[in-house]
């Protein structure tokens, strides 16, 4: 990853913020893409991710650890669209989101993150 991305959304309820074992994120442009091309607008918290970022490739960030506000996390995979997306959503989310479903990474230092923080790898 080139340069620092920014939280632009955070998607997590009161209830499960304080048991968050990981992170999910999405890259909004995937999200401005889907949109331009599929015609299908999600919104804010429907595709299932907890951190919507801008200017940061997700993709390539699978085995890098990297800064999220103050916490630090490392990529380990991929978070594929799933049926069950689909089935919330609309027709086409799934085959929409293939490959820039965003990335699912486990915390490796806890800390508070804000809409406006920077993500750096490290």
């Amino acid at each position: 990853m080139n340069g620092t991305g920014e939280i632009e959304a955070i998607h997590v309820s009161d209830e499960s913020a304080a048991e968050t074992k990981g992170v999910e994120a999405i890259e909004a442009e995937a999200l401005d893409a889907i949109e331009e091309e599929a015609g299908i607008a999600l919104e804010p918290g429907a595709h299932r991710r907890n951190v919507t970022v801008r200017n940061a490739a997700l993709n390539h960030l699978v085995g890098e650890r990297f800064r999220v506000g103050e916490a630090v996390c490392e990529g380990v995979e991929l978070c594929e669209p799933c049926s069950h997306l689909e089935s919330l959503t609309e027709k086409g989310t799934l085959s929409a989101l293939v490959h820039r479903g965003g990335l699912r990474a486990s915390i490796v230092e806890s800390g508070e993150i804000h809409v406006g923080d920077g993500i750096e790898q490290l």
